[in-house]
């Protein structure tokens, strides 16, 4: 049983995200509604039936890892130890001035839903066409979902907890789940948690249009990603990654950490439904949010704000919807809900890390971010999405929803810091 008593503090950010490559950029523009889908422009896209999507610009690995290591890993992972090293910094945290008995203490669970998908697709490619004995040496260990948080752990010698939950795109907050309550056992004063995807290549866009789950708005990537809109047409592909820092609150004292916010509760739950959409009542949404507010031991009128799951298609934003109304009864239409994937688009297993960053960072700032590009009012989605323009208002305690293929269901409760 965790240790109730036991409180846990958001002590550093990391962010590399479609509209921002620091968290400070990131955040800067979500405030002011910026989108960061555009036409692809990593590889040749004419064979797909999207040609866009949210990717990350002008990101260089070598500016965070050494160019031969950055070689040895699949993006993700560079995305990975950008902002785990960025959060590192922002924490005042300096491994290499750390005793080794501190190291033990140390955490990292990073995780990512797909892993090196793009290392596999050209592994692939390249045992067909030139022989198994042609498969780099370096395939599998660049493949694996796991080798993140292992290489960020092999990099600073941190020898606490090291691993990655896998849950499609809910995976960055069941790390942040998993983080949070290692802290609270006692297992861990610092863990370094959230999530990294690099899916924005031919076979991961064939992967999820096959699926009839991308929109197809080739003609105006911009407003492709448009939650709630009753023209939905499906999800925007993003990428990039997200580190959070969760500390036990008297080791953060005792160094005298900048504190972002308190993490306050964490809920969890299956749909028991279908494997890729959600339960059309939001059933397994409803349970997590519930469980949530039931381990933060807080009621429904202390939420101020949701950052949504909130992904633009059609059944999904529905079903969230309903289960938001279920849950908060009248209390649903006075606080605010959005959804940071109308900028972002979709960076599926790191989606939890961005969009908990956002929630935190709308407690420190007493903002709500917008949802974009909202037109067209849909009669089933009807609540303050706050859409096309931020919103002033106190967040005293935010919410943040991720929900996966396969049922997974998560929600994070953040809590604005007061001494």
């Amino acid at each position: 049983m965790a240790n109730l008593k036991k409180r846990v503090v958001v002590t550093g950010l990391g962010a590399l995200t479609p509209i921002g490559l620091t968290v400070e950029k990131f955040w800067e523009n979500a405030v002011n509604g910026v989108s960061g889908a555009a036409t692809i422009k990593s590889f040749d896209c004419s064979r797909l039936d999207t040609k866009f999507a949210c990717e990350l610009k002008s990101f260089d690995a070598t500016n965070y890892i050494d160019k031969k290591a950055a070689r040895r890993l699949d993006p993700f992972s560079q995305y990975a130890m950008a902002v785990a090293k960025m959060a590192l910094a922002d924490a005042n945290l300096d491994p290499h001035a750390m005793p080794e008995s501190e190291k033990e203490s140390v955490g990292v669970l990073m995780g990512s839903g797909i892993g090196g998908i793009q290392t596999f697709y050209q592994q692939a490619a390249i045992c067909k066409e030139q022989g198994p004995n042609r498969v780099s040496p370096f395939f599998i260990p660049m493949l694996i979902p796991d080798i993140a948080p292992g290489q960020i752990s092999i990099e600073f010698g941190f020898k606490g907890p090291n691993y990655c939950a896998v849950s499609a795109c809910a995976t960055a907050n069941n790390n942040i789940i998993d983080s949070y309550l290692l802290i609270k056992e006692g297992m861990a004063n610092i863990i370094l948690t959230g999530g990294s995807e690099a899916s924005v290549c031919e076979i991961g866009m064939a992967g999820f249009n096959s699926a009839r789950a991308l929109s197809t708005r080739n003609d105006s990537p911009e407003t492709a990603s448009r939650p709630f809109d009753s023209t939905r047409d499906g999800f925007v592909m993003g990428e990039g990654g997200g580190c959070i820092i969760l500390e036990d609150y008297e080791h953060a004292l005792k160094r005298g950490a900048k504190i972002y916010a308190e993490m306050i509760g964490v809920g969890l739950s299956a749909d028991a439904y279908h494997i890729t959409a959600p339960d059309p009542n939001g059933v397994g949404a409803r349970l997590a949010m519930q469980r949530a507010l039931g381990s933060a031991q807080i009621v429904i009128t202390d939420i101020d704000y949701i950052n949504m799951h909130g992904t633009s298609t059609g059944l999904g934003d529905i079903a969230e919807t309903k289960a938001i109304k279920n849950v908060f009864g009248d209390h649903a239409y006075k606080m605010n809900v959005s959804s940071t994937k109308s900028m972002t688009g979709h960076l599926l297993g790191a989606a939890g890390a961005v969009e908990a960053i956002a929630s935190i960072l709308a407690t420190r700032d007493s903002i709500v971010p917008p949802t974009i590009n909202f037109v067209n009012p849909d009669s089933e989605c009807d609540l303050n999405y706050t859409f096309n323009t931020a919103q002033k208002r106190d967040v005293n305690i935010a919410m943040s929803n991720a929900f996966g293929f396969g049922g997974h269901n998560t929600s994070v409760v953040f809590k604005k810091w007061s001494e």
